[in-house]
This record gives structure tokens, C-alpha cells and sequence, in this order.
């Protein structure tokens, strides 16, 4: 291995890589092909916004003996996230498509395969599965002679490794055929009078997928916290204004029980009169609000009872300031009457 050559080690830039992009994209679903030791799916499981982890290896040991690793710890009970995370693990080959999957957002591949399955393996991920996003990784030949001592493959796992030239060709190949487009950029540099020669160590292509026309629409959540304070507000104006409206009606009920009612029954049923005592209508039945009398005020219910209490002293206002009116007119008109003769 390599990466002692390397601060941070080479595939911790990988990985971190990966989880600038999901920092920056926040895909929903993602998909880790080759995931090994469950590395990068460890780091993954603490990012909330993904809802679906999927990790998919040939070596179906590697997935038992490091798959217990991905179980919720303590921490994730006591504080628990608004939305479930599922991860799902499966022994299988990226080159058939013996496992059935979502469309992703997003999917890793560091590329272990031979040359003959990289075209099967170009349909499968790229026209079969066809995420949002692919990012692939795979070293990059030309860096090799700065390694000392290095001789053939870096791995003893690689089949082949590829020249940037070779890389690139597959990419614009891929893209043509499938419809993405692809990033090249990598990990590792090279010492900087280096760097443009022979480029990075591990090379990466991000590949987006151009059809897509996602239509969304956000509906309100409680996760907003402005949403979060007006419904608290509403909710306790519109308690405080029930709370109100049962105390006016007792208290309207209370006033209502102290009236004398009489019933009488008329050929519209039932009838309550009022009969009011108080100054206003005492001053009324002597004759000095001429117009106004109880039988104006022959009502069918509580409710226009009620109404009637409200509105009957803005009755005797109305009147009064008519009857002033009516009698500074007639101030006026004998002053008038009294210059002409």
C-alpha cells in the first residue's frame, strides 16, 4: 500500500471526496459499489440527509464481518433524527443485475474489475441503474514511477490501471452512449514541478446525469422553525379567543337569567318580550324617547336578546343626539324669526 506516502492517507481523500460532495449535493439515496470494509459507509450513516445507504461487494465475508459496524450506536437513540436512515448490504456483481435497486442520487465505484467487465459494468451502472451522479475512482498509471520500488500494479487486486488519456476516453464514451456528462479532477498530488506531468495519484471522474428535470414542491413542515412559531402562535391565539368567547356567553347568560320574562303564545309560536327596567326605558314609557317602545323589541331568541343589550344604549345615544340637533334647529330658526320682525 501507498498511502503512507500520502497526509492525509490516499484513500481518506477518497473518501472525504466523496463526503464534500454529498456535503455540497445532499443526495437522498446513495450507493457505495465495492464498499470493501464499509469504510466510507461508516462516515456516511452520520450525514441526516441521507435516507438509504446501500453497499454492494462481491466478497460476501467482507460484508458479515464488518456489517455489525453499521448498527446504530447508543447516541443515535437518545437523540434520534426526524427521518430513518436504512442501510442495505449485498453480495453481488456490479457487472449483472442480480440486485434490483432505487434510482440513486449518488454512486461510488473504485474501479477493481478487468477489462472485460468494464463494458458490462458501463451498462449495468450507467443505463440499468442511471443515478443522478456516479463518482468513479481508479489510479492513475503515469503517477506510478514516483513510487520507489514499485513494480507492475499497485494492488494485488488491480487488473489493469489506466493512463489520464485511457481514463478520459472511457469517460466521453460513457457520456456519449448514456447521456452524463463527466468532471475529471483526482486526489494525491504530485510534487507541484510534478503535478501537470504526470497528474494525481488516484484519478476521479463525476458524472451527471443530463435528463434530469426534477418538478418539486415544498410543502410546510414543522422542521421550519418560522412555520414551527406562527402555528405555536395561532394555536394559542385561537385558544385565547375561545376562552374568550365561552366567558362572554356566560356572562351573557347571566345577565339574560336576571331579566323577568313572560311567554306568550302567538300564531308564530312562541314570543319572549322583554319587558327592560331601567332608567333609559322608564324615561321612554313616560314619553321622552316618542318612537321608541318595548314592542319594537318583541324578540325571538337568546342571541337577539343578547344583540339587543349590546346595541340598545347606542339606540338611546342615536336618539339623543337627534333630539339635540332637532332642538338647536329650532334655536336657530327662532333667532332668525325674531331679527326679521
Amino acid at each position: 500500500k501507498m498511502d503512507p506516502s500520502f497526509s492525509p492517507p490516499l484513500h481518506g481523500q477518497r473518501h472525504q471526496f466523496v463526503i464534500d460532495f454529498v456535503n455540497k449535493n445532499k443526495p437522498k439515496k446513495v450507493a457505495d459499489l465495492g464498499c470493501g470494509e464499509c469504510t466510507l459507509l461508516k462516515r456516511l450513516k452520520f450525514h441526516r440527509v441521507i435516507e438509504l445507504l446501500v453497499g454492494v461487494d462481491i466478497d460476501g465475508r467482507k460484508i458479515k464481518k464488518n456489517m455489525h459496524a453499521l448498527a446504530p450506536i447508543s447516541t443515535d437513540y437518545l437523540q434520534p433524527s426526524f427521518d430513518q436512515l436504512r442501510v442495505e448490504l449485498y453480495q453481488g456483481s456490479v457487472t449483472q443485475r442480480d440486485f434490483l435497486f432505487s434510482i440513486f442520487s449518488l454512486t461510488t465505484f473504485p474501479f477493481h474489475l478487468s477489462l472485460a467487465d468494464v463494458e458490462p459494468f458501463s451498462e449495468v451502472v450507467f443505463g440499468y441503474m442511471a443515478p443522478v451522479a456516479v463518482i468513479i475512482s481508479t489510479p492513475n498509471s503515469e503517477f506510478n514511477p514516483l513510487f520507489p520500488g514499485l513494480t507492475g500494479f499497485r494492488h494485488s487486486d488491480h487488473k489493469f490501471e489506466w493512463t489520464r488519456a485511457e481514463f478520459r476516453s472511457w469517460a466521453l464514451k460513457v457520456c456519449l452512449d448514456y447521456g452524463y456528462e463527466v468532471e475529471l479532477t483526482g486526489v494525491g498530488r504530485a510534487p507541484p514541478h510534478l503535478q501537470e506531468a504526470v497528474g494525481f495519484c488516484s484519478q476521479i471522474g463525476v458524472f451527471h446525469r443530463l435528463d434530469v428535470n426534477v418538478n418539486s414542491i415544498n410543502y410546510p413542515s414543522l422542521r421550519d422553525n418560522n412555520i414551527l412559531r406562527r402555528v405555536l402562535v395561532n394555536e394559542v391565539l385561537y385558544s385565547a379567543e375561545k376562552l374568550k368567547q365561552r366567558w362572554m356567553e356566560r356572562r351573557m347568560d347571566e345577565r339574560n337569567e336576571a331579566l323577568p320574562l313572560s311567554h306568550a303564545e302567538g300564531e308564530g309560536g312562541w314570543e319572549v318580550c322583554i319587558a327592560v327596567r331601567n332608567t333609559d326605558m322608564e324615561e321612554e314609557s313616560a314619553g321622552k324617547y316618542p318612537g321608541f317602545s318595548s314592542s319594537m323589541f318583541s324578540l325571538t331568541n337568546t342571541r337577539n336578546i343578547s344583540l339587543f343589550l349590546h346595541l340598545k344604549p347606542l339606540f338611546c345615544s342615536m336618539w339623543r343626539r337627534t333630539e339635540a340637533s332637532k332642538g338647536a334647529k329650532a334655536e336657530r330658526c327662532g333667532r332668525e324669526q325674531g331679527r326679521t320682525v
